[in-house]
């Protein structure tokens, strides 16, 4: 059986939550695999040594070890073609890497100051030190400072998904009529959003909130059922 090593909060080993991850277990699923979960947390990585790893997320199939989402989507589908594809062909398979680096760049990183807060009071003491100390010398300022300004954050987020909601006003997927890798890896980081946070980076009625409903629905509510914070 397939191995997925996730990150979990710590307080709650079972909510896993990168974005990472996410785009990665709705690639899976959409193979029609569900591997078993290995936890980590930010300071016990230990499960990620034999992938040679230091990042979520790392993925285990018959003995052989992938680690990071893209190269994982890129040997599932050299691997198991005979499943639905995540992209056909090299020129979508190209487009589809840009657009998970532009999700990368723009989204993910929209959304950190207005998750930061949310996922260090989600940690326990040990992740929290770990999690504030490595955050505050990349960011420069102290969290607090960094994440003052949330609703201008999120509005500048919503200035960010433009062109997602241009598309996904004229069809329900980013890939088309039906979900492809381009959904799962926009979708990662708005399930990490909803599984750390109480508020809703997203508008009721826009394009984007009404696929990513669609998203959560896909593979029998997969997304949907994941533990989030109460």
């Amino acid at each position: 059986m397939m191995k997925l090593v996730e990150l979990a909060v710590g307080k709650d080993p079972a909510l896993s939550f990168s974005p990472y991850v996410w785009r990665t277990k709705m690639a899976l699923a959409h193979k029609g695999f569900h591997p078993e979960s290995v936890f980590v947390t930010f300071t016990d990585k230990a499960a990620l040594e034999p992938a040679g790893a230091k990042t979520v997320p790392a993925l285990e199939d018959g003995g052989k070890w992938i680690a990071d989402s893209w190269d994982i989507a890129c040997y599932l589908e050299a691997t198991y073609p005979d499943r639905p594809a995540l992209f056909v062909g090299p020129r979508e398979k190209a487009l589809s890497r840009f657009f998970n680096a532009w999700v990368d760049r723009t989204v993910v990183l929209g959304l950190f100051p207005v998750l930061i807060l949310d996922i260090h009071a989600l940690l326990d003491e040990e992740n929290q030190a770990y999690f504030r100390s490595t955050r505050e010398a990349r960011l420069g300022s102290a969290m607090e400072e960094y994440a003052a300004d949330r609703d201008g954050h999120v509005a500048n987020l919503q200035k960010a998904l433009s062109p997602m909601r241009y598309i996904l006003s004229d069809q329900s997927y980013l890939a088309g009529d039906q979900p492809g890798y381009a959904d799962f890896a926009a979708f990662g980081p708005f399930q990490w959003a909803r599984s750390v946070s109480r508020r809703d980076v997203l508008e009721p009625g826009d394009a984007v909130t009404e696929w990513r409903e669609r998203m959560l629905d896909l593979f029998d509510g997969f997304a949907r059922q994941a533990p989030r914070v109460a």
